[in-house]
């Protein structure tokens, strides 16, 4: 006997096959989608972390500020202290170069024979006037004060005749440089 399969089988394999295809893909598409969730989930979390970490972050960087604060201040005033401690030594060497330099003028005159009317000194200029018996008296006081280590270059401006109680002077004003000696090295010496 014969039997003859009237069943669409070649259908029915090809619907099963499609089926078999279908839910691959919708395997496939679900295996995706759980793929992508996790790893958004995933990044999620790092952000999260990172975000908590960043807050901490900022959070110890807030507490230090007064420190970073202080230490600006403190930095502000330290300038500012050495800044007037260099006005302090500048003024001390300043007043005492004008003192050695009176007393050097002082001591290099004559006083028998010249007298000082005027006395100006500016920053390192110093200009003095007066007047003396004679040029020869005037050139020596010139010379008497080239040999001071706090005067330099010294010249004479104006000479003129004047006369004073009836007497034939010399007026005359000089001009100098005056500055503060360099230090000498100390002498080291041999001692046995």
């Amino acid at each position: 006997m014969l039997k003859i399969n009237l069943l669409p089988v070649r259908q029915l394999k090809k619907r099963a096959k499609a089926r078999k295809e279908l839910f691959g893909m919708v395997a496939l598409f679900l295996l995706v989608l759980l793929v992508l969730g996790l790893t958004g989930f995933l990044q999620a979390q790092k952000i999260s972390s990172l975000n908590t970490n960043i807050a901490a972050l900022q959070k110890e960087k807030d507490s230090y500020t007064p420190t970073l604060n202080q230490i600006a201040k403190l930095k502000k005033d330290r300038d500012e202290l050495t800044r007037k401690t260099e006005i302090i030594n500048k003024l001390k060497t300043d007043s005492s170069l004008t003192v050695r330099v009176l007393d050097e003028v002082a001591n290099r005159i004559d006083n028998q024979r010249m007298w000082l009317l005027a006395l100006q000194q500016q920053t390192s200029s110093l200009k003095l006037s007066g007047v003396a018996l004679d040029n020869q008296t005037i050139a020596q006081f010139m010379d008497n004060l080239k040999e001071s280590p706090f005067v330099q270059d010294v010249t004479l401006t104006s000479s003129s005749l004047k006369v004073v109680s009836g007497r034939n002077l010399k007026s005359f004003e000089l001009n100098c440089v005056v500055r503060q000696p360099e230090k000498e090295a100390p002498e080291i010496s041999d001692a046995k």
